[in-house]
């Protein structure tokens, strides 16, 4: 009713952004029309594939955990991430966890060797007391009745003794770090004398190291422990080879050759499972005998320590993966996200995974 004749090139531009804004609320909505909740029955699984007394049938499963620079990524968290990994309620000689050092560091590789050593006594505490979750620092800081449900009677003296461990452990770590710190002028040297071969993490080939494996690493009560395998790929000048995607390409095809899991799940170094049953978890799904030839992958949701049961921050992770993530599987399927991913090892290759009689 009182036109501003200067203005209506300001008018026009809030007029399409409001239009705009309005189309992109609405496409927003789309994914949570029709949200999908699934649920797991692991003792369905266990009847099928896991019976009591006879020779499990479950798929074997390599475990993919990526690190860059132990400096950013603390390696005790790594340590953490890797000990929950091979503290899984899964059968050992079919879990094989490899760690990739995309920053080929001497700090990462001997963190690795002491949490190598620290497995074997963690790992069978763990499951004999059915510990969750099983990454140690954060077992320890809970701040429940940790007396719930443990009926045996040298269950506080042996955690007491557990956790002495830990400290004596993280002792170590910390003083790997400390030395870290100073890298020598000439480099780092190992322990029969040659040179670190990653002292140049832009030139340097690629490294393997098998820390535990089926055949050898026993844990403090005699059983075998899972596989625990250090790889840094080799990198030289001149190539783009320093993301993680291509890590995980290389770490496809060091696990083919020493284990070829049928199934791959991938995990950021600071992600450790929150629960031993994880794996089972995602074989409801990769191993049901309707669905599970279709199934590319299963996306685990991501969990965070620190934030308000209540969520009264909204904190936007929970509304991600509890909303959007279950309204897109409604739709097609949930997205990938980088970490704490599923896949079955066919469908990366490409080809079609039905196998003739």
């Amino acid at each position: 009713t009182h036109p501003v004749r200067d203005a209506y090139g300001l008018w026009l531009v809030s007029v399409i952004c409001e239009i705009w804004f309005a189309l992109s609320w609405l496409l927003d909505q789309f994914p949570k029309w029709y949200p999908i909740n699934r649920e797991t029955y692991l003792d369905r699984l266990a009847l099928r594939y896991d019976r009591e007394g006879e020779p499990s049938q479950l798929c074997p499963i390599d475990i993919f955990v990526s690190t860059v620079d132990p400096l950013k990524e603390p390696p005790l968290i790594t340590a953490n991430t890797v000990l929950s990994i091979l503290a899984v309620d899964y059968p050992v000689d079919k879990v094989s966890c490899y760690v990739s050092d995309d920053g080929s560091a001497m700090l990462t590789f001997e963190s690795l060797s002491e949490t190598a050593e620290f497995a074997r006594k963690w790992v069978p505490f763990c499951k004999k007391h059915n510990i969750e979750p099983r990454a140690p620092e954060f077992y320890f800081q809970q701040k429940i009745d940790y007396l719930k449900d443990k009926i045996q009677p040298s269950f506080v003296k042996e955690r007491r003794a557990m956790k002495r461990e830990y400290e004596e452990f993280k002792i170590r770590i910390n003083a790997l770090v400390a030395k870290a710190q100073k890298v020598p002028e000439e480099g780092w040297t190992m322990a029969d004398g040659t040179a670190w071969p990653g002292n140049n993490p832009r030139d340097h080939p690629g490294m393997i190291q098998v820390f535990l494996g089926h055949s050898g690493g026993l844990d403090t009560d005699g059983n075998e422990l899972p596989r625990l395998v250090y790889v840094s790929r080799e990198k030289r000048p001149g190539f783009q080879h320093h993301k993680k995607a291509g890590a995980m390409n290389a770490l496809i095809r060091v696990s083919a050759v020493l284990t070829n899991g049928a199934y791959l799940l991938n995990v950021d170094c600071d992600h450790y499972f929150n629960s031993s049953k994880a794996l089972r978890e995602a074989m409801c799904f990769m191993m049901d005998p309707a669905l599970g030839r279709k199934t590319c992958y299963v996306q685990f949701p991501q969990r965070f320590d620190g934030i308000d049961l209540h969520d009264r921050y909204a904190n936007r992770n929970i509304v991600f993966f509890d909303i959007n993530m279950k309204g897109l599987d409604g739709i097609q399927g949930p997205m990938y996200v980088g970490t704490g991913c599923c896949f079955n090892r066919q469908a990366l290759y490409g080809y079609d995974p039905v196998l003739s009689e």
